[in-house]
């Protein structure tokens, strides 16, 4: 499934015997504690490395989770370009390095291509509207973006990450009807969705986007990566239990829903999600009860004490989500979006949970295979803003070098390269 990097202890000794007095680096190491003076670009410099041609290794626990590489003088220019602290190690010091990481909860694995990614995103979206995207940008690392016309003409064969944010795969624009529905902006947005729809051939927005739930979720079955955050995770699998059933409200799309759609869903074809209710009100701001967003009123989680802790997994027997909770914190400042939190009691019995809040029925970060590929869920819409609102300044990472939340999603950026495998068609 993914290779470890393995050099075996007695095999260094040898050379530290045979060469004893060489104190010439040897290795590059990218520390990713809080020595880092900027984790976000670290991640670029790693990806960097991938593209051209060089392996980097991972060190899963090791520093909060640190890269090293054979030490090459370009990559250190690229280190310095950026801002990104490193460490020039010799063998010794290497070998020191493998054997802590060898007799602890630590694992080494090897980051091999760099994977191709693919952001799905309307094309009005503002690349600032999208925590990934800006992500991506602020580390330098390429992507391409796609939306419904390219995903159903097959495009996403060309990538193997996918991320998706504040999408509504239901059809029903956000749910922003009460709120918006006669701004400019929510008008052209369903213009736009409607004439796409159109020119695809379906009636309705909500059937095209049920269309497009599946495509991507065959995508992912044959061996896609899947990242999805904010009002994604949740919408597509609403989309998805309601394939075959009307729930969309009148106001959306000009007929009323199936009066018995509730009973109708079939989870057996979400990815992550199971025995959920609908919230068939247009102007309630909510499509499921899967978002805790009402319930933590009651909760009393708010801007003061809203944090989500990362669990710790052994590196060795659970490396996939190891690699997915790097960091260089365990408690996580949380943040709010159109989806704010996953409700744990509606989560299928083989989900993972990445990272929850503890005492109550919310986590906020979850992980999970299906067919040959992946899905990893992070609710929220930006780690460093905490009440991301409509029209809001786009954030500006510069000031947030250091984001925990940020490096969660640059963790999923690097979990394909350490993946090597062949998609089936």
């Amino acid at each position: 499934m993914f290779k470890k990097s393995f050099i075996p202890i007695l095999f260094l000794f040898l050379i530290l015997l045979l060469f004893p007095f060489n104190s010439e680096a040897q290795k590059l190491l990218i520390p990713m504690d809080f020595s880092q003076k900027d984790h976000l670009k670290a991640y670029g410099v790693a990806y960097w490395c991938l593209r051209q041609g060089y392996t980097v290794e991972w060190l899963l626990n090791y520093r909060s989770g640190s890269f090293i590489a054979d030490y090459r003088e370009e990559i250190a220019d690229r280190c310095r370009l950026q801002g990104v602290t490193f460490e020039n190690i010799n063998l010794a010091s290497a070998g020191s390095i493998y054997q802590e990481i060898e007799e602890n909860n630590m694992e080494v694995v090897l980051l091999e291509k760099a994977p191709a990614i693919a952001v799905y995103v309307p094309p009005t979206k503002e690349p600032w509207d999208d925590a990934v995207r800006l992500a991506l940008a602020y580390a330098e690392i390429p992507y391409k973006t796609l939306w419904d016309v390219e995903v159903l003409k097959g495009e996403l064969e060309k990538y193997d990450w996918l991320h998706l944010h504040h999408e509504d795969f239901t059809g029903q624009y956000g749910k922003f009807y009460a709120n918006f529905r006669n701004e400019l902006w929510y008008r052209e947005e369903q213009r736009i969705c409607k004439e796409t729809a159109r020119s695809l051939g379906f009636d309705k927005v909500s059937e095209e986007k049920k269309t497009v739930a599946r495509v991507i979720k065959d995508y992912v079955a044959r061996g896609g990566f899947l990242f999805a955050v904010c009002s994604a995770p949740e919408t597509i699998d609403i989309a998805l239990s309601a394939e075959k059933v009307d729930i969309v409200p009148r106001e959306f799309d000009g007929d009323p829903p199936d009066v018995d759609c509730q009973n109708k869903l079939d989870y057996s074809r979400t990815f992550a999600f199971t025995d959920f209710t609908l919230s068939l009100n247009p102007m309630e701001y909510r499509h499921s009860d899967i978002d805790t967003q009402p319930d933590r009123l009651f909760w009393g989680i708010d801007a003061r004490n809203d944090y989500f802790t990362l669990f710790d997994f052994s590196a060795k027997l659970d490396p996939v989500p190891s690699m997915l909770v790097q960091n260089h914190v365990n408690v996580v400042a949380g943040f709010m979006g159109q989806t704010t939190a996953f409700r744990k009691s509606l989560l299928k019995k083989y989900v993972t949970i990445l990272a929850e809040v503890e005492g109550v029925d919310e986590v906020r970060y979850i992980h999970g295979n299906f067919g040959r590929g992946t899905f990893t869920f992070l609710s929220g819409h930006d780690p460093e803003d905490y009440e991301h609102r409509v029209g809001d300044p786009p954030t500006d990472l510069n000031l947030h070098k250091n984001s925990p939340g940020y490096r969660l999603i640059l963790n999923n950026i690097l979990f394909p390269a350490a993946k090597k495998k062949e998609r089936k068609t």
